[in-house]
């Protein structure tokens, strides 16, 4: 009898431990899909517009006016080993490195201070920009990076009128949903 005690305890420890070490990724797991919620209307995929660079392809999507308040095209990919490993995308300075308006041709001008923002587990910023004589159609466009570690994401939503904040909310949850966290995991290798 005195050696199945320290046997069941043994279990019982053991178990713990492993419950300990594999219960984290699971919640981890879980918790971005149930962050994620359930896929926003209105949002379908169209072809990726720009030559591959350095970072490669993304994926675009476009949002129409019923469902985003505006027509919005939203460009999306992610930048391996690109961002700051100490401190993620905590400025502008850090978002304006990162970013992808470089994409859209002509020139942009912030027009206000960026914000902080979460995509699931993710801490980042967006931005809105005035775009100055863009390659493709849009009066302005909205900047958001956001990372997991070293690696960053990078998300630019392209409008017609002048206040792409009133396009971000519709933007972000598009970003929590599950089709483009399913992409990122595979993507950062989650």
């Amino acid at each position: 009898m005195k050696a199945a005690f320290p046997l069941a305890a043994l279990a019982l420890a053991l178990g713990a431990i492993t419950g300990a070490l594999v219960l984290p990724a699971a919640l981890r797991s879980t918790d971005n899909h149930s962050l994620a919620g359930a896929t926003p209307s209105g949002w379908s995929e169209v072809p990726w517009p720009f030559p591959a660079d350095q970072f490669g392809r993304g994926k675009a999507y476009q949002c129409g006016a019923a469902d985003c308040g505006t027509p919005v095209t939203l460009y999306v990919r992610a930048k391996i080993g690109f961002c700051n490993c100490a401190t993620g995308v905590a400025d502008d300075a850090e978002l304006e490195r990162i970013g992808d308006l470089e994409l859209l041709g002509g020139k942009s001008e912030a027009l206000g201070d960026g914000r902080a923002i979460a995509v699931a587990w993710m801490k980042g910023r967006s931005r809105p920009y005035a775009l100055v004589n863009p390659s493709l159609p849009g009066e302005s466009a909205l900047s958001v990076g956001y990372n997991d570690r070293c690696d960053a994401i990078v998300a630019t939503a392209v409008m017609q009128h002048d206040r792409p904040r009133d396009a971000e909310p519709a933007v972000i949850e598009f970003l929590n949903g599950p089709t483009v966290m399913r992409w990122a995991e595979v993507t950062l290798g989650l």
